[in-house]
């Protein structure tokens, strides 16, 4: 009988040649669990996925309840569910007025698509921009508009009409043009390594979409449900998309993703062609189950109006002479170590101390720390000081 490690490497495709391929068994909480038991710290949320942690029994609960009822049933958009009705009347409770309709969608990629897609189709134009060192997804469409040019180019030829600008840099807004039809950002970029853009600018990014008619998308698939102290990133720039993306963390640990803008123009993809988007278990009744069930524990408890404190103390018990900064912002937070070598050691000793941490796919030399939100002061200051034992070891 093979072992489920050599199933792994015989049968699944394998996205590098070094996984991780630690195999679990369980997760709950902050913790996964080893097949031989060993408990181990998720310092980074699956990647930002489970915000209120592992196996969360009132989402738990609601996914259970709802397959006792019914799981896929049609396409997204024919039949009325209510998982599906409740969680976008839910979702735009807490979303500014313009923001009040949702197409829901299996991931973060599948959002992008969509929303571009939307763009050129709303607007009539074919220009689309996007920033340097942005993550989007790696479907083609969210590929054209990634700004990584390593991760692009075996994949060429991807959409045409894409600029990429520098990110922070209100100079080269001038770009921007009654030609362009969307400009894509997060209003913090993640994978470039936990980047906060200056307040005004991204108050003149939107002006200038205003002034030439530009759809203004913000990606916020790892910044949403709560990861930066507030429901939503854009909500600390007094600053409001025409066209909002998540996934990540809104399924709650299930597949899923949205995009949401206001109803006039989503009503483009019905018609010229009809079914202008479609897809087959976007909304699907598990994921919506789960995803309100989320929304509703972070409403209650205001969990994510901790991140910003829990932030703080981890950027206090950080401080070191040998770590060349601690940036970020709520629970999403990038230790600059300025070696990808030495980063990939600091990994290594951690997760052999039941610590998993991670980099970042455009800033290798920064350690990636985002644990779900429900982590304690006395588990932020466990990893704290394994992540400093590290350092004293091989930061020399």
């Amino acid at each position: 009988m093979p072992t489920q490690r050599e199933i792994f490497f015989k049968h699944l495709a394998q996205t590098s040649e070094f996984p991780l391929s630690i195999e679990i068994n369980k997760a709950e909480g902050c913790y996964l669990y080893d097949a031989t038991g060993n408990k181990i710290m998720d310092l980074i949320s699956g990647i930002a996925v489970s915000n209120l942690g592992h196996s969360h029994p009132e989402i738990i609960k609601a996914v259970t309840e709802q397959a006792k009822k019914n799981m896929h049933l049609m396409v997204y958009g024919e039949l009325i569910q209510a998982p599906q009705t409740l969680l976008a009347e839910q979702l735009c409770q807490f979303l500014p007025d313009k923001l009040n309709n949702i197409y829901f969608v299996n991931s973060g990629s599948e959002a992008v698509e969509g929303a571009l897609k939307l763009a050129k189709r709303y607007t009539g134009r074919t220009e689309i921009i996007s920033f340097k060192n942005a993550y989007h997804g790696s479907s083609h469409g969210a590929l054209s508009v990634l700004g990584n040019e390593t991760m692009k180019n075996a994949f060429r030829p991807l959409l045409p009409d894409i600029r990429i600008l520098n990110f922070n840099q209100p100079q080269e807004l001038k770009c921007i043009t009654d030609k362009t039809a969307c400009v894509i950002i997060e209003p913090i970029q993640a994978e470039a390594g936990v980047r906060i853009p200056d307040k005004n600018y991204l108050q003149e990014l939107r002006n200038k979409c205003t002034k030439t008619g530009t759809l203004l998308i913000f990606d916020e698939i790892q910044t949403g449900y709560g990861r930066s102290g507030k429901l939503f990133a854009f909500e600390h720039f007094d600053v409001i998309p025409d066209v909002l993306l998540l996934g990540k963390a809104m399924g709650g640990g299930m597949p899923l993703g949205c995009f949401i803008t206001n109803k006039q123009i989503m009503h483009c993809l019905t018609h010229n062609p009809v079914l202008g988007h479609i897809t087959t278990f976007g909304g699907h009744p598990l994921s919506c189950a789960a995803s309100l069930a989320t929304l509703k524990i972070l409403n209650q408890s205001k969990i994510y109006q901790e991140a910003t404190n829990k932030g703080d103390r981890f950027k206090q018990l950080l401080r070191h002479p040998k770590i060349k900064e601690v940036r970020g912002i709520g629970l999403m937070l990038a230790v600059e170590i300025g070696n990808f070598e030495q980063v990939q050691q600091i990994i290594k000793y951690c997760l052999n101390q039941g610590v998993l941490t991670d980099w970042f796919l455009f800033c290798n030399t920064a350690l990636r720390i985002a644990p779900p939100l429900t982590i304690t002061e006395d588990e932020i200051e466990f990893s704290a000081r394994i992540i400093l034992a590290a350092v004293n070891k091989f930061l020399l």
